[in-house]
């Protein structure tokens, strides 16, 4: 078991390991609401991008994972891809918790922007990113973004952009 590099009570926050990627894909499967990805992509993620993605922890079982890089054209933005919270979490504030410890982390030292692309049924995640720039006293930007069009298949829904910033360090220390 890897030790976390933070707790909050029984959670512990870490960088996740290509070991953790099993159950990563797991868990984002079980969501039922996340595109699933390949098992590889996971291992990926979790492998190359581990400075900008985070998994936490509650008695060495994985309840919580976000995927997120340093965009290449806007190196002040963190692009969050997918957060998933194991049902049994879900409600108590884990996924702030999570974009929070990511943010303190030396790899987004000179981020002071979060997006995410988020659909326009999942309620859930934009009351996360509104609620991050609430207690960030910034601002939440909306955009469109993809379209359903955009997409090979039918069925996916459109995609707004969200923009979070700026985002000044001190809030997160404090409120972190």
């Amino acid at each position: 078991m890897i030790e976390p590099e933070e707790r909050e009570g029984e959670l512990g926050f870490r960088k996740p390991t290509k070991d953790d990627g099993s159950e990563v894909w797991e868990l984002i499967k079980h969501t039922g609401v996340l595109d699933l990805n390949s098992s590889y992509s996971y291992l990926m993620w979790c492998e190359i991008f581990s400075e900008t993605s985070i998994v936490v922890e509650r008695e060495g079982n994985t309840v919580g994972f976000i995927s997120g890089f340093i965009h290449p054209d806007q190196p002040d933005t963190l692009f969050i891809w997918q957060v998933a919270v194991d049902d049994s979490e879900r409600g108590n504030g884990i996924a702030t918790k999570m974009l929070y410890h990511l943010l303190k982390r030396e790899g987004c030292g000179d981020v002071n922007h979060v997006e995410a692309t988020v659909s326009p049924s999942n309620t859930a995640s934009q009351q996360l990113f509104k609620g991050l720039a609430k207690k960030l006293n910034t601002k939440c930007v909306i955009h469109d973004y993809f379209t359903s069009g955009d997409f090979p298949s039918e069925g996916h829904e459109d995609e707004l952009l969200f923009k979070i910033g700026p985002i000044q360090k001190e809030k997160i220390l404090v409120e972190g």
